[in-house]
This record gives C-alpha cells, structure tokens and sequence, in this order.
C-alpha cells in the first residue's frame, strides 16, 4: 500500500502496538473505536491498517506541523508558565468533530515531512536557549501517532525534556498505562458530559474513556482539561453543571478552560455568545480553583488567582505572561501551593 510523501519516497508503514489478530482481521487496541480491520483497510482513524494481516501505522515519524509555541497555547498554564515549548503534528484522528478547527491535517491529507525521534529531540535540544522546555504532541491527535509519541517521549525524557500530550483522551487503559510515565503534562479535551454530544458531533459512541484518562492521570501529571463551548449543543447551564461536577469530583484543583467556539469544518452554529461563557465561568468558578476563558477577551479570564487568599500570583494577556510564584510552585502572599513542582 503505496503513501506519498512530500521530501522523499514512500512512506514505510511501521509496526503497531496494541492489536491482536481477527483471522483475516485485526483488533486495534489502542482507542475505544475498537476497530476490526480488513487487510488493506484502515481504522477510523485512517492511520492504522492492516498491510498483510499485521497492524501498521502510516505515520510514524510524519510531521505536518512544527513550531515553538508558549505552553499557555496548548493551553497548559500550571505547567512551566511563560516557558516556551517545540510542539509537534502529525495527521489523523480517531474522531471526525464537525468544528474541528484543525481538520486540514486530521481529515485530510496534508504535506508531510519525515522527523524521526532523534531529529526531534535534538531539534527541541537546540532550542533550549529560547527557553524550550521539551515538546508538545498537538495540533492533531497525539493517540493515533501512539508509537512515535511513546519511542520521542523516552528520548527526550533521557535527555531531560519535558512531554506534553494534548488529547482528546480517547485512549484504552493498557496503553495510557505504557505511555503515562514518559508524560509530565497533559491537556484533554472533555467534549462534553452527554455521551449524544460525542455521537452527534465527534464519531464515537461515548467521552467515557476521556473522563477516566483524566482520572487515571491526575496527580501522576500536571493535567489540564478544556471544555470548548458549542453553541446550543454544550454550553447550557445544565451541561455546564455536570461537566464541573464531574471536574471537581477528580480534584477542585483541576484547572478548566472554558474556549468559545467559532464556525469551522462543517459546523456552521454561531460563535458561542459571550454572555454564556462568562456564565459558564461563574458556574465552574463555584466547585473549581482554577477557571479560565479562552478564544474570547474577558479582563482576567487568563489570570490564575490564589484560591485562599485572592492574589493574583500569574497575570496573561494573550501569550504574555507575567508569574510571581515561588520556586516551588506556591503563592508568594500566603504560600498556598498553585503548582504541583513534585509531579
């Protein structure tokens, strides 16, 4: 099965984890799509497929985008803030969201580049004098790059760089497993609490296994989830309600970021009304330490505030970030700790 690629040949398909043999298929493992793949065929994801009755992804190595970015972008803003980081993508997702504002490289077929593990760390080693802190898997969806993210993350973790998922989180338990302790951040996307939203607008039956990769990986990580706020499908009172329930039963620590949404892909909904997010920040702020409002200007929708004693120990405007924490991760008025420095 022939794939092109921009810079040179072929790409070679390289050999999958997590799959087991289906007689003439094979059982992917890695995601909750639970995909039974025909020889020649791929998985939902288009990356993973079954070349002569053995599990291979596509692409390994491929690089569609790669750019330094500042962590509050991921968005990360208890992890290292104002630090800088080398964020990596590749192509494929296993969902199809309607809005997906990145879906040139997770639905179709971008340009790509090959990178291998080495390349990339020692491209992120280059760029520690502009204060990067390790490397990002973004912009599309990390889990369906499992293999690439796994060997570059120990890698970079020999060479003392950081790892940073942003997920959907729609991966099995044995996997995350394998792969947690290379990873020191994640940010995942909790979609919403109502399993029809997923079905409806993202190509899964269920979020469940995203809500359990949050809380299989808090407190092992600094973990961060955004809840991007669609307009008239995920951002009612209600919804909001079960979504910081749910938040605050993992850890009133949690940080949320509440992102409006704007027309994309085939989701032509209007901009979520600002008076909504707002109010669906008042109503995270009553379970939740750490709020935030993003994809919107709201005066202090970016500022974390101690949650004891109402000092405001990080300022943002846009990327630009002004701490006044500690060494250790603490505020400087009270002591309360803001950032877990340990993990």
């Amino acid at each position: 099965m022939a794939h092109e690629q921009t810079g040179g040949g072929q790409v070679v398909p390289h050999d999958a984890a997590w799959w087991e043999k289906d007689e003439e298929r094979v059982h992917c493992l890695l995601c909750p799509q639970d995909c039974h793949i025909a020889p020649g065929r791929a998985g939902i994801c288009r990356v993973r497929e079954n070349v002569d009755g053995e599990l291979k992804t596509i692409n390994y190595a491929q690089v569609t985008s790669a750019g330094m970015d500042p962590i509050e972008k991921k968005p990360l803003y208890h992890f290292y803030p104002g630090s800088q980081i080398l964020s990596l993508g590749t192509f494929g997702c296993n969902l199809s969201c309607a809005f997906c504002q990145n879906y040139t490289i997770s639905q179709g077929q971008p340009p790509v580049q090959t990178l291998t593990p080495g390349e990339a760390v020692n491209a992120a080693l280059r760029q520690r004098d502009r204060g990067n802190i390790g490397i990002a898997y973004t912009y599309s969806e990390p889990i369906v790059w499992y293999e690439y993210v796994r060997d570059t993350a120990r890698l970079a973790q020999q060479e003392g760089l950081k790892n940073v998922l942003v997920t959907n989180g729609l991966i099995r338990e044995d996997p995350l497993e394998e792969l947690l302790p290379l990873i020191d951040a994640m940010n995942v996307d909790i979609k919403a609490m109502d399993d029809g939203f997923y079905r409806k607008l993202c190509g899964i039956s269920s979020g469940e296994a995203a809500r359990r990769t949050v809380e299989i990986a808090f407190g092992r990580c600094s973990v961060e989830i955004t809840n991007l706020l669609v307009t008239d499908d995920n951002d009612s009172e209600e919804a909001v309600r079960s979504l910081v329930d749910w938040a605050a039963s993992v850890s009133p620590d949690l940080p949320l970021h509440l992102s409006a949404y704007r027309p994309a892909y085939k989701h032509k909904a209007p901009p979520t009304p600002i008076a909504r997010i707002q109010r669906a920040a008042e109503i995270a702020r009553e379970k939740l330490n750490f709020v935030y409002v993003g994809n919107v200007m709201v005066e202090g929708g970016g500022d974390t505030v101690c949650p004891d004693c109402r000092d405001i120990v990080v300022r943002r405007a846009g990327y630009f970030t002004t701490s006044r924490l500690t060494d250790e991760g603490t505020c400087p008025q009270c002591g309360r700790s803001i950032i877990n420095v340990a993990i």
